[in-house]
């Protein structure tokens, strides 16, 4: 056993009082991964809790969704704080994937149309400031993460590959990199929020673009991590939690 001098910085803020940290967002933080062999989505959530939870004195409650957009992130917040259910000291947020995403079997009928996000991009900002403010009314600490890359033809493949007109969206893309791009963009206007609000930023895509090889990271279907890109998502958030407890700022939790 450990003796007390031998715990690291974040260790020893965290050591005195356990801190609740809930967690919303989508299907990647929740875990869920493509089956390689049925090709069906499961889930299978390797992401560390319960070394994290261990280490830092923490109780961790995952409240991902499936298919969650930022608007019903807030919804969810929101009726949870009216309930009385939410007794947290802070919460994480991971959104933005689904809201970046498209109607692709409607594109590739009219590509003509004015095709929208699921969340326009100015809607996404401020409704991700909403939640911001909302929470930090309430006295809890958020906590925003940038989105894991994607690979742009695993993405493309995987959900306009069985569009009859599948040639159709890759006109009206322009080239299937512009998919990884406009996914980036939402990421970057992530960073942007954070640096606006004074929120701190967990780099989930900075940790996954450490690695040369991003595709044996994510599943078929190019957007979720598989058991591989789990455990970049866990040390994204060691690191993150050592880094912030090292400048002090973790202490914001209490």
């Amino acid at each position: 056993m450990r003796g007390h001098d031998t715990f690291s910085i974040g260790e020893r803020i965290f050591m005195e009082q356990q801190r609740n940290v809930e967690i919303f967002g989508d299907s990647i933080l929740k875990g869920v991964q493509l089956d390689g062999d049925n090709m069906r989505y499961h889930v299978d959530n390797n992401i560390d809790v319960d070394m994290l939870e261990n280490k830092f004195s923490l109780k961790i409650s995952n409240f991902s969704k499936f298919g969650c957009t930022i608007s019903k992130a807030l919804a969810q917040i929101e009726k949870r704080f009216k309930n009385g259910e939410m007794k947290c000291d802070a919460i994480v947020l991971n959104l933005g994937g689904n809201d970046c995403d498209f109607n692709w079997k409607a594109i590739s009928e009219s590509p003509d149309d004015d095709h929208q996000p699921n969340t326009p991009l100015d809607v996404f900002s401020d409704t991700y400031k909403k939640i911001i403010e909302f929470l930090k009314e309430k006295g809890v600490r958020p906590i925003i993460t940038t989105l894991p890359p994607l690979d742009a033809q695993r993405f493309f493949n995987w959900f306009c590959g069985g569009l009859e007109k599948k040639a159709t969206v890759l006109d009206w893309l322009g080239g299937v990199e512009a998919i990884y791009r406009w996914h980036e963009n939402y990421s970057r206007t992530i960073e942007r929020i954070a640096e606006e609000t004074g929120t701190l930023l967990v780099d989930l895509r900075g940790q996954f673009l450490k690695h040369r090889k991003l595709e044996k990271l994510l599943c078929d279907d190019g957007t979720h991590p598989n058991t591989e890109g789990q455990k970049v998502i866990t040390q994204g958030f060691l690191e993150f939690i050592e880094m912030a407890s090292a400048k002090g700022k973790i202490e914001i939790f209490a």
